[in-house]
């Protein structure tokens, strides 16, 4: 089990466009799910995260850097991971994905040049370190940047 595979309880999930508060046979008349009296029975309650007057926590906690919105999330693969392919193949981000080296190819895919490498193949990827394509070149393949 594992966090992308979990899923709520049959059941146990509304629609958000249920009318609430519409009769005994609805099953959520009366007080409409919120129970008896109390400031959040009532309209006007307080917003989400308000403390008390207490200084909230997304106030307390220290705010530090910044993220930058223009930055790409770039996969980098190793050139002796590609050995598992045969001779003369044509190795692309969709073989990649299918074979299970890369999961999720997020911004794009880097071809980088650390471990041997022996085969002969035509790799297409969004980006390749220069020694990558030196060792791919070398022995005869292509690197080439889609």
């Amino acid at each position: 089990m594992d966090l992308s595979s979990l899923k709520a309880a049959a059941g146990s999930r509304q629609s958000s466009n249920f009318r609430k508060g519409r009769g005994h046979g609805s099953g959520n008349g009366k007080t409409a799910g919120k129970g008896h009296k109390g400031q959040k029975a009532r309209s006007g309650a307080p917003r989400p995260g308000f403390e008390g007057g207490q200084m909230p926590l997304y106030r307390r906690l220290p705010k530090r850097g910044f993220t930058n919105r223009n930055s790409k999330d770039i996969v980098a693969i190793n050139i002796s991971v590609l050995e598992r392919f045969d001779n003369d193949a044509t190795v692309s981000v969709a073989t990649l994905i299918e074979c299970g080296i890369v999961k999720n190819p997020r911004d794009g895919v880097k071809i980088l040049g650390n471990g041997e490498f022996t085969k002969k193949l035509t790799v297409q990827a969004d980006a390749f370190s220069a020694s990558a394509k030196e060792k791919i070149e070398a022995l005869g393949g292509k690197a080439e940047v889609i």
